[in-house]
């Protein structure tokens, strides 16, 4: 009997949801530990992930402890997708798997990420940041739209984990752009029908269900500031004044 995985995160990043999107669809169990951000360069986080970055698991099956998100979802394929739901098994489509999880993780979260520092979080507004970030944004998208031409999924004709490995930060569009907007993805059609497929799957909706209770418990906003905090500077004023208090 396989026993839950544990799951340390921080409810408000992107980066744990793909995670537990990869686990809900394989229908691995697991248990999350969800920690306050201003906690996660402490122990227990850092004895778990002396990075002090989420998401990081610890496996009682096979007792490994694992950190980086890529390195995750690549380690929950292999040694729980056996019936090859989220990925393939032939040399061509397993390599294009990989080839796409590697631009999410070096293309789509940093600066997606980036973008929504400098357009949202960061006290200062710097014009020039701003734009070369929104301006990475569009062509990551770019690629993406011009990818998904005449197809429905990145590799194959099924929903993979390369596919899902994009859902959570391109959710999260409203919030990077610095734009509340309905649809966000309106100038990416073929990105859009995409994005719209994988919200549609219960993995998804799953994974927003519990991150809105956790978001909940912790008193954070969407945008993952606490109630009443409205940059970063202020955040880290209201933890360097809670950890002399």
């Amino acid at each position: 009997m396989t026993r839950p995985i544990e799951v340390w995160m921080t409810p408000p990043g992107p980066n744990p949801w793909k995670v537990i999107v990869i686990l809900e669809e394989l229908e691995v169990p697991y248990e999350i530990k969800s920690i306050r951000f201003e906690d996660i360069k402490k122990p227990p986080f850092i004895d778990v992930n002396p990075n002090g970055r989420a998401p990081a698991i610890i496996d009682p099956n096979t007792d490994l402890t694992l950190w980086e998100s890529g390195a995750i979802i690549l380690y929950l394929i292999e040694q729980y997708d056996t019936q090859k739901k989220l990925s393939f098994g032939s040399l061509h489509e397993k390599n294009l798997l990989n080839q796409w999880l590697m631009f999410q993780m070096s293309g789509q979260g940093p600066y997606f990420g980036q973008c929504g520092w400098f357009n949202v979080l960061h006290p200062e507004k710097l014009p020039s940041a701003i734009d070369r970030y929104s301006n990475e944004v569009k062509r990551v998208l770019g690629v993406l739209e011009k990818s998904l031409h005449s197809k429905q999924w990145l590799v194959g004709d099924k929903c993979t984990y390369a596919d899902l490995s994009f859902v959570t930060w391109n959710d999260r569009m409203d919030m990077v752009l610095g734009v509340p907007n309905s649809k966000p993805l309106k100038d990416f059609p073929n990105v859009e029908a995409w994005h719209n497929r994988m919200i549609s799957r219960g993995s998804f909706r799953k994974a927003i269900e519990i991150r809105e209770k956790l978001m909940d418990e912790q008193g954070l906003m969407p945008n993952g500031m606490p109630k009443g905090v409205n940059n970063m500077a202020e955040y880290e004023d209201k933890m360097k004044r809670e950890e002399e208090g």
